[in-house]
């Protein structure tokens, strides 16, 4: 059911627009991000020696707003100084091209017939036999770690998602605050404990976690909720991405995910619905901190070691 928007949404909504807080299409300038090439958080003790850890490959291949030599860069070089095995990935999934490999990363896939155009219809980033291998693949043992942010990407996403029983949606995730940006901290219950937030010790131990705008999605397969919408938490739903009305669809979010971790057959599958938390940008003409490098990110970087890790392990 439609609700009209209330002025401090449509206002909150502005601002982070206008401070470029979170991904914008192309006709509003990719510029407005770029990575933050040095950014390089101290990893006290490295899982595996350099270059002696398993094999990580990151899609570039599928009109990726995050890639390896773009946004998703400080995610591949801390994943690389924590010993693993970082290589690009170009082109279709194929059963055979992902047999060597121990985790797949995928961050915020498009169609090209959306790459600059953030307006419905979303098409699907992959195609059915696409989907088939990657899906046959986790389930034989091959471990996923899926991203899809705010419209249009979790749109883009949604079948491949739906493989592993995750139901994406393709729209901007608000706390009770009203606030598309905002923190959940595991004191209040919104960030869950898990191999993965919990790591081996104190040490490794992940407190709280920054969303810089994303997407909520529920499931309807068995799966561990990492990151929880709360109470008052709601979707806008647009038919464009950033163009809110007060005839925008709204719905309430609470009880969905932005983040959550789940086996698959052999595998293990790890899925996000916000995208900058993994990575270290700086955004708008200040060149405002967002994702790992921002002030408030503190235990970021400790949470992506400590998904490798876990995607790495065997079920």
């Amino acid at each position: 059911m439609s609700h009209p928007i209330p002025d401090a949404v449509r206002l909150s909504i502005r601002f982070l627009l206008a401070a470029s807080l979170a991904a914008g299409p192309a006709s509003l300038g990719c510029s407005q991000q770029v990575p933050d090439t040095t950014f390089s958080p101290t990893i006290a003790s490295p899982d595996y020696a350099p270059g002696r850890g398993p094999v990580v490959l990151i899609d570039g291949g599928h009109t990726n707003f995050h890639t390896m030599g773009g946004r998703f860069g400080a995610f591949a070089r801390l994943a690389a100084r924590d010993g693993y095995v970082v290589r690009p990935h170009g082109g279709r999934f194929t059963r055979a091209g992902l047999d060597s490999v121990r985790i797949l990363v995928i961050a915020n896939a498009l169609d090209p017939r959306n790459r600059e155009d953030w307006h419905v219809p979303i098409w699907p980033a992959f195609d059915s036999s696409e989907v088939a291998a990657v899906e046959q693949w986790v389930a034989a043992g091959g471990s996923l770690l899926l991203v899809a942010d705010h419209m249009p990407f979790g749109g883009a996403a949604a079948g491949l998602a739906a493989a592993f029983g995750i139901q994406m949606t393709n729209g901007f995730a608000n706390d009770r605050n009203q606030q598309s940006t905002f923190t959940v901290r595991r004191a209040d219950g919104r960030l869950k404990a898990h191999g993965i937030t919990n790591g081996r010790g104190p040490g490794e131990r992940v407190d709280s976690i920054t969303v810089f705008t994303g997407q909520a999605f529920g499931a309807t397969a068995k799966v561990d909720t990492l990151i929880a919408m709360g109470p008052g938490s709601f979707l806008l739903l647009p038919k464009e991405a950033w163009v809110f009305t007060r005839d925008t669809p709204r719905e309430n979010a609470e009880g969905r995910m932005v983040g959550a971790a789940l086996t698959h057959g052999h595998g293990r599958v790890v899925v996000l619905g916000e995208a900058a938390m993994l990575t270290a940008q700086l955004a708008g003409p200040k060149r405002i901190p967002m994702g790992m490098n921002a002030p408030q990110a503190v235990d970021h970087p400790r949470f992506v070691l400590n998904i490798l890790r876990w995607l790495a392990a065997r079920p």
